[in-house]
């Protein structure tokens, strides 16, 4: 992607304005997800953590835009959107197919010298794990069934025709770009991790959560939460203080 084409005020959300030196917390969306997903988790940390929600494209307000399907195309034009707000310190959350961009993504910021204080690994395998998950060949009726599995996507668009037709494209393309992602060997951030999952997440087991220590040589520690794959929306409360007593301590 052209660094040149991205609109920086295109991809990044600030539903809750913190202090001009409120550490800022990039929140990287699951897939089929939207920056919206984040707002709850925004309002809980302001005013001590400034949340900066990314926008993929395809959805909500650039549903007219074309869904990335490849996750190093979308690492590279959510680096060059989030250069401006890096002025201070910062760190970096992703859920699910979030946590799989967010490596990415802080890989090329802190090739950049960029260094964000913690990365937030949530819901997701360790990148170098093989899945044998491949819902973006199913048809229609097998990616509903999928998003029913993981329980974490509106009932309206199990009953809506319509909406089937507008957010299908969108969770397809999103599923392509992490199903056919491939982690470099050796692929490491340099900051430490701290991973979240769930302890009856039907894709992503504990053990399997618990290998992002081999793509963190600076250390991890794993949390393991009550819940299926969308724990953090039944965990919001305790996420958000394990989140702002990890970032205030470190900076």
């Amino acid at each position: 992607m052209n660094q040149t084409e991205v609109d920086h005020d295109t991809w990044i959300r600030r539903y809750h304005r913190a202090s001009d030196t409120a550490v800022r917390l990039v929140a990287l969306p699951h897939a089929g997800g939207a920056a919206t997903w984040y707002r709850p988790f925004s309002a809980a940390l302001s005013p001590d953590v400034e949340v900066l929600p990314v926008q993929y494209p395809g959805r909500q307000d650039r549903r007219r835009e074309e869904v990335i399907t490849d996750v190093h195309d979308l690492a590279d034009a959510i680096t060059e959107a989030l250069i401006p707000y890096l002025d201070r310190p910062f760190a970096v959350f992703g859920h699910s197919m979030g946590a799989t961009v967010g490596f990415e993504t802080v890989r090329r910021l802190e090739a950049r010298g960029l260094a964000p204080l913690r990365f937030f690994a949530s819901g997701r395998p360790a990148p170098s794990l093989d899945r044998d998950h491949l819902v973006h060949r199913l048809d229609d009726a097998g990616v509903l069934a999928e998003l029913r599995t993981l329980s974490g996507t509106d009932p309206l668009l199990f009953e809506d025709e319509e909406l089937q037709q507008l957010m299908l494209p969108v969770v397809r393309g999103d599923y392509r770009a992490v199903e056919t992602y491939r982690c470099a060997p050796g692929a490491t951030v340099g900051c430490p991790v701290t991973v979240l999952v769930g302890d009856s997440d039907p894709r992503v087991s504990v053990d399997s959560a618990a290998a992002w220590s081999r793509h963190a040589p600076a250390g991890t520690d794993l949390h393991v939460f009550p819940g299926g794959h969308f724990f953090p929306a039944d965990h919001q409360e305790a996420i958000t203080t394990l989140v702002r007593d990890a970032l205030l301590t470190a900076q």
